[in-house]
């Protein structure tokens, strides 16, 4: 009897499962988990994702006309973050997989005054969506026009789709972007050739208001509450988008398996 009690239950039978495709040379640098995701990719994921490098960079919330008074990308601990978010994020073979917040490819500090050269707003949007669980859906780029050109152009086999401002309420996990420069961009533009731009992943949602996180806000991970219509669209049915301070034009609807 003595035996009996002390004795191990059997494990239930394990459940099959298919072995992962093997790595391809473009992403063979990826954690298991995310490359062959361990679960589906989902909306609470990539803000979860999202909201844990923006707790890293300390929360910092940025407001229209201010700047964060640190430059946190050269910070301890941070630069390696970035360089983190520029290896993971890229294909394999891409020079700037080398770069950190304040390196370049040889691992030489470069000037903060030619820190726009460096700028890795896409490479945090691209590694978010690659650590949740994107795996090769996403068509992950150095550059914000990359995905949001494929998402225009409804390549096959991706998770993002172009919408109008003034036709579609930004979801929790989606992206809204801008454009950036001189060079100012509509909808009716895309798809078109590489230009300058930055895209946030929508975290929270409130009454006339999204709460969006990206990355090199001002060197930082950083939050933006950006105004919404009544009924949570970037703009009005006219088109006008209501954000007085950033030229919102599109934004990428993120098609996740939960």
């Amino acid at each position: 009897m003595l035996l009996a009690a002390c004795a191990v239950p059997a494990p239930p039978a394990s459940r099959a499962v298919p072995p992962a495709p093997p790595a391809l040379p473009g992403d063979a640098h990826i954690p298991p988990f995310a490359r062959n995701p361990y679960e589906p990719f989902s909306r609470a994921a990539v803000v979860a994702v999202a909201q844990r490098e923006w707790r890293a960079f300390g929360q910092p919330v940025v407001y229209p006309n201010t700047e964060l008074p640190v430059d946190e990308e050269r910070a301890e601990g941070l630069w390696q973050r970035v360089g983190e978010y520029w290896w993971l994020a890229l294909d394999m073979g891409t020079p700037q997989q080398a770069w950190t917040g304040k390196h370049d490819e040889n691992g030489q500090v470069f000037p903060d005054t030619v820190d726009g050269n460096f700028a890795w707003s896409a490479a945090f949007v691209s590694y978010v969506m690659r650590i949740a669980g994107a795996g090769r859906r996403f068509p992950y780029s150095e550059n914000h026009s990359g995905y949001i050109n494929a998402a225009a152009r409804h390549d096959p086999d991706i998770v993002v789709s172009a919408e109008r401002p003034e036709a579609y309420v930004p979801q929790l996990g989606d992206l809204i972007c801008m454009w950036r420069g001189g060079r100012r961009i509509v909808f009716d533009d895309l798809p078109t050739d590489t230009f300058p731009g930055h895209c946030d992943i929508v975290v929270d949602t409130h009454p006339n208001t999204i709460d969006v996180i990206g990355g090199n806000v001002d060197n930082a991970v950083a939050m933006k509450h950006v105004p919404v219509a009544e009924d949570g669209k970037l703009a009005g049915p006219d088109g006008a988008i209501l954000d007085p301070d950033y030229p919102w034009f599109v934004v990428l609807r993120v098609l996740y398996d939960r």
